[in-house]
């Protein structure tokens, strides 16, 4: 009886009942091509879970890029209702003049600040009404001015990086 051989795969191939040269290259052909075929897949598995954790890791890098970006978006936020108090307390007469103008220093070098970390001012006093930015408080029947144009701001509207922060409250004009 002949001894069974050893295949690539490290599994034992049975050829002693075997007895033709040519059925015998031929079952080693066939155990071949099933090995090839099963490297293929194997292969073509590997490459497709690369793929999927490159897409998986670009997607996380690309949410904790918008994470980042947005992060000082809640700090601005709240530092709005700051701005409205201190824009309303410039337009004050004030009898102290120095006093005056460092408090417009600290305005100028505070929206600056806030500029820089991509907050920005909409807008509104005489454009057209746009309800995705502007929050309508009076609507005033006029022909003074052109239908839904904008009369008077009540209150400053504010983007952050492109993305509606507050909208501005508005009195429009209508016909």
């Amino acid at each position: 009886m002949e001894p069974k051989e050893a295949s690539p795969s490290g599994k034992q191939s049975d050829t002693s009942n075997v007895t033709d040269p040519l059925e015998q290259i031929a079952a080693i052909t066939g155990e071949r091509d099933a090995l090839v075929l099963e490297k293929a897949e194997l292969n073509d598995r590997l490459l497709r879970t690369r793929a999927e954790f490159d897409n998986f890791r670009r997607r996380v890098d690309r949410e904790k890029s918008e994470i980042l970006d947005y992060a000082s978006m809640d700090t601005a936020k709240a530092l709005l209702p700051v701005i409205d108090d201190l824009e309303r307390a410039l337009q004050l007469e004030c009898s102290d003049k120095e006093f005056a103008k460092g408090m417009e220093l600290i305005f100028g070098r505070l929206v600056e600040s806030l500029k820089k970390l991509g907050l920005e001012p909409i807008e509104a006093l005489g454009t057209k009404f746009d309800p995705n930015l502007h929050h309508a408080i009076e609507k005033v029947e006029t022909k003074e001015a052109e239908d839904q144009t904008i009369l008077a701001e009540f209150q400053k509207g504010y983007n952050f990086k492109g993305r509606l922060l507050r909208p501005a409250l508005v009195k429009v004009a209508v016909e």
